[in-house]
């Protein structure tokens, strides 16, 4: 018997129909003999309408009555697919998360998670019941509901095996696992069996949307073996531990035979550019740029720093999210006079490529070979920057799509079977 905790995104509970078919499927493990805990975001589309919801009622809404209304998606799906359940012989219950509890910070919209109370839940699980869980919510100081930010559904899930000691979470989305790359851009891309948390974490903040990034780097933290499949594959389809879709899972699980150079290909173009020039070449002067960003709680991602000119100055060139452009362009003119910067450049028409794989850390010529492969297609680079397992370069957005088609090809991750 194994302990399972199965988590199910807002395609897949978009609608009765679909809550159905999420039911059969844990009725199916059920029936294996494990032990299930079920995690379950709101409603496609739902999470989107109660934010708006709240806009309409006050441009200064209170985000402590923001997390009530928008915790609400979750909390009806929990119960919709309890009811589903028990439709079908399944013994069930919903668990609020304040009911548990899970114990979180106070930053409303935005919390993590400190601590999650399974004592009641397992005792639960013994009993045969299974345990639905609304994702995304938890409890703070003065018994306030909070949330955890977009797309923390998944790490309700990862947390929940965590505190639950399960033997792997099984995250159901709309795609059938992790692969080579996007294979709406390359249709011979290759769904890869496992995975390493390091390679996950850096594909997931480099653009691929298949994990949130949060949920990977708690995964990494407490060693949950995390499964990526689909939750639209036929009602008789294999059991997800015979058929798995892609395993995230330690370095050590992974055979050398499995091992490959070059994992994956992850785009984004959600970034914008920001080029500061003659920015005084002394010490504290970058401090200055990024601090007063740090402070807004604008991520910053690329960063740039070029010689210095013989008038004693330098350009600084860096990334934001797309979305904190006008907040960072704010931000920064408020700190010209501290700065001591000419002119501000910005540039929205970009694109981050970004390489991953752990082999890059035993074989020399990665960033060579994208380098050389993007320059024989006249692909121009703007900004480079490197990590142990990563390459990422930015480059003009309107040739996204190329360069991701023949560094997958230059890597040699194409199907030999693909259509």
């Amino acid at each position: 018997m194994s302990r399972i905790v199965m988590k199910f995104g807002g395609t897949s509970m978009a609608g009765i129909e679909r809550i159905r078919s999420v039911a059969l499927r844990v009725k199916r493990e059920v029936e294996a003999g494990n032990q299930v805990a079920v995690v379950v975001s709101a409603m496609a589309g739902e999470t989107d309408r109660l934010v708006n919801f709240c806009r309409e009622a006050s441009s200064l809404y209170d985000p402590r009555e923001y997390d009530v209304v928008v915790s609400a998606g979750e909390q009806i799906t929990s119960g919709l697919l309890a009811i589903a359940l028990q439709a079908v012989g399944v013994t069930a219950r919903s668990w609020m998360g304040w009911q548990l509890p899970i114990r979180t910070s106070d930053g409303h919209a935005s919390a993590r998670i400190a601590d999650i109370d399974t004592t009641g839940l397992v005792a639960s699980l013994e009993r045969g019941e299974v345990a639905v869980i609304p994702g995304f919510q938890g409890v703070a100081a003065g018994e306030r509901v909070t949330t955890l930010g977009r797309g923390g559904s998944d790490t309700s899930a990862v947390a929940m095996a965590a505190a639950m000691k399960a033997d792997r979470c099984d995250i159901y989305t709309d795609v059938d696992g992790v692969y080579t790359t996007d294979p709406r851009i390359v249709p011979r891309a290759r769904k890869l069996k496992r995975v390493t948390y390091e390679e996950m974490l850096e594909l997931a903040s480099v653009g691929a949307k298949v994990l949130q990034t949060r949920s990977v780097g708690l995964a990494m933290k407490e060693q949950v073996r995390v499964q990526v499949l689909s939750s639209f594959t036929d009602a008789d389809a294999p059991m997800a531990d015979t058929l798995p879709g892609t395993m995230i899972v330690g370095e050590e699980e992974i055979t050398d035979v499995e091992r490959q150079l070059i994992t994956g290909i992850a785009h984004d173009k959600n970034e914008a550019k920001i080029t500061l020039t003659s920015v005084p070449d002394k010490p504290g002067a970058v401090g200055a740029i990024f601090t007063p960003l740090a402070d807004a709680s604008i991520n910053v991602d690329m960063i740039v720093q070029n010689v210095a000119h013989s008038t004693g100055s330098t350009d600084v060139t860096f990334t934001v999210p797309a979305a904190d452009l006008a907040r960072s362009l704010e931000v920064l003119g408020k700190a010209q006079d501290k700065i001591g910067h000419a002119e501000l450049f910005h540039d929205t028409r970009v694109a981050k490529i970004s390489v991953v794989g752990v082999g890059m850390r035993s074989h020399a010529g990665v960033a060579a070979t994208m380098f050389e492969t993007l320059g024989a297609r006249g692909i121009n680079i703007q900004v480079i920057t490197t990590s142990e397992i990563k390459v990422s370069v930015l480059i003009h957005e309107d040739e996204t799509e190329l360069a991701v088609r023949v560094l997958h090809t230059a890597y040699g991750l194409d199907a030999e079977d693909a259509a």
